[in-house]
C-alpha cells in the first residue's frame, strides 16, 4: 500500500477528478478522501513522477514533507467541517483537530501559524465566512438559519464577523450578488 498526500483537494469534485486520474493510469485506489489517496500498491518512482505531473496539470500538488502534510490535513478537516458537516461544527475545533489528526492542539496551532502566517482560528473564520457567502447566494436560508447552522451565537455576531472579514454586511453582500445576476431570459 502507498499513501499520497495531495495539496489543494478541497471538495468532492476534487476527489472525483483525482479518482479519474488514478483510474486513467490504472492505479487501484483503496481509499480516497480530501488531501489523501491510499493506493493498493506502492508506486515506482516513474509512476510517482507521472502521477505528480498529471496532478500538477490539474492544479494539485503532491506533498512529501510531514509538516506540509499536517497543514494540509488541518485545512481539509476545517473545509470538510464547515462546508460538508454543518452539524459537527458545534464541537470545539481544537478537540476535533486533535482527535482527527492525533496531535496536541498547541502543536497543530503553532505549526499552522509558523507555516501559514495566520492562525487556525482565522483560517476557520475565513472558511465559515465563505460558507455564509455561499448560503446567502443560494438564498434558501434566512440569516438566522445560517447563523444557527454555522454555530454562531447570534445573527448579530455573524453579521459583525462577516463585516469585519468582507467589509460588507450580509444583506449588502446579498444585494450586490443579486444586482450582478441577470435573469436567464435577459442574458
Amino acid at each position: 500500500m502507498s499513501t499520497l498526500y495531495i495539496k489543494n483537494m478541497v471538495c468532492n469534485r476534487c476527489i472525483m477528478v483525482v479518482q479519474n486520474e488514478m483510474d486513467k493510469y490504472g492505479l487501484s485506489v483503496k481509499n480516497i478522501k480530501l488531501g489523501e489517496v491510499t493506493l493498493k500498491k506502492e508506486l515506482s518512482n516513474d509512476e510517482k513522477e507521472i502521477v505528480e505531473n498529471a496532478l500538477i496539470q490539474l492544479g494539485f500538488e503532491l506533498i512529501d514533507d510531514k509538516k506540509s502534510r499536517i497543514i494540509e490535513q488541518i485545512k481539509n478537516v476545517i473545509i470538510d467541517l464547515v462546508h460538508h458537516q454543518d452539524s459537527e461544527i458545534k464541537n470545539n475545533l481544537s478537540d476535533v483537530l486533535s482527535n482527527k489528526l492525533h496531535h496536541d492542539y498547541s502543536y497543530l496551532s503553532n505549526l499552522f501559524s509558523e507555516i501559514e502566517s495566520t492562525t487556525i482560528e482565522k483560517y476557520f473564520i475565513a472558511q465559515k465566512i465563505e460558507r455564509v457567502k455561499e448560503l446567502l447566494v443560494y438564498n434558501e436560508l434566512s440569516l438566522s438559519e445560517i447563523a444557527f447552522r454555522l454555530n454562531y451565537s447570534s445573527v448579530a455576531y455573524l453579521s459583525n464577523q462577516f463585516k469585519k472579514v468582507t467589509g460588507l454586511t450580509p444583506s449588502h453582500f446579498k444585494q450586490i450578488k443579486e444586482d450582478k445576476r441577470k435573469p436567464l431570459d435577459k442574458v
